[in-house]
């Protein structure tokens, strides 16, 4: 299987992770007139089919025993269950942060979720494996949530903008950075733990995981929507060819970042890949502020608490990332 021989591979495939997990969800802000539910069936389909593309050439560039198939035949049982249950705990998470992009917009459901999973994230890590310095890695906990605040109260100004503004959006924001925290110290376990999983591995039954979950989640959610009325799933065929590619283009380019973090972090360690790859909410901030201009008519507080959002957000990044070193 492929994997990067040097740090600097490691660290051009993480920046490539922060860039697809950030810009994944601009394929629903593009989609016009079709659902969160329904564009989540293509949206995970992508996701499935690509990572399963991945393993089954990059992870299988030689017939040895870290090429996929033969790793899974190796690997213990209980490690593709953790790989499962880790893409059931995501695909909530992630069907929580589209609905809240649906409600808020890219630049406040991004670094609000994302923030406190990272949170959540690092906690959960160093009462699992107490390694790194722990006041670097307070440090960079507590600058993540005053990132969240501050993005928070950005959001609270756009009312002065004759903007609508949803407190139901950030309550569903907090529930899916609570359990878009949780899943990670599953797939980790089935990566270090045993007869392990490869990266590539790992992906695919995270992402099947996510897929067979969908048949629980997403149709709870068709028939107890956060927006709008009931949805069938026949409505899914009758929508838009546009709504259908763009679903399955998302997907690819989450499962892209997602196998690119976990192949890097065969050579860094998950912490370092993580971390790194949580500057995603930056990145979706951006498209979110540039391109889809969620802030237009904003006054100037608002601005300046997205600034002071982007400042503590990279702060808690690199501090968490150097604590990991010690």
């Amino acid at each position: 299987m492929f994997t990067p021989q040097t740090f600097a591979t490691a660290l051009i495939m993480m920046i490539v992770t922060a860039a697809c997990w950030g810009s994944w969800a601009n394929t629903f802000k593009g989609v016009k007139n079709y659902r969160f539910e329904l564009f989540y069936w293509d949206y995970i389909v992508g996701v499935f089919l690509t990572c399963l593309l991945y393993a089954l050439t990059l992870g299988s560039t030689n017939n040895g025993p870290d090429s996929f198939l033969h790793n899974v035949q190796s690997a213990d049982p209980s490690n593709i269950g953790w790989a499962l249950l880790a893409g059931v705990i995501f695909n909530l998470a992630n069907l929580l942060l589209v609905a809240a992009i649906d409600m808020a917009g890219l630049s406040i459901a991004f670094p609000v979720a994302i923030g406190i999973a990272l949170v959540v994230g690092t906690v959960l890590s160093y009462v699992q494996q107490r390694q790194g310095y722990l006041p670097m890695l307070a440090a960079g906990v507590i600058c993540a949530v005053v990132a969240v605040i501050y993005d928070g109260r950005a959001y609270g100004e756009l009312a002065s903008a004759n903007k609508s503004v949803s407190r139901k959006s950030i309550v569903i924001c907090i529930i899916s950075g609570v359990l878009m925290g949780l899943w990670a110290p599953f797939s980790t376990r089935a990566l270090t733990h045993g007869h392990t999983l490869g990266p590539y591995s790992v992906a695919v039954f995270l992402t099947l995981g996510a897929l067979l979950s969908c048949f629980v989640w997403n149709i709870y959610f068709m028939k107890h929507p956060l927006v709008g009325e009931p949805v069938a799933l026949a409505d899914l065929f009758h929508g838009p060819t546009s709504g259908h590619i763009l679903g399955l283009i998302g997907g690819a380019i989450w499962a892209t970042g997602t196998v690119f973090n976990l192949v890097a972090a065969h050579l860094t360690g998950v912490a370092i890949s993580y971390a790194i790859g949580q500057s995603a909410p930056m990145v979706a901030a951006l498209w979110g502020i540039l391109v889809w201009k969620e802030f237009d008519g904003a006054n100037k507080k608002a601005r300046a608490y997205l600034a002071l959002m982007f400042m503590f957000y990279f702060l808690a990044i690199l501090l968490i990332a150097r604590a990991n070193n010690f």
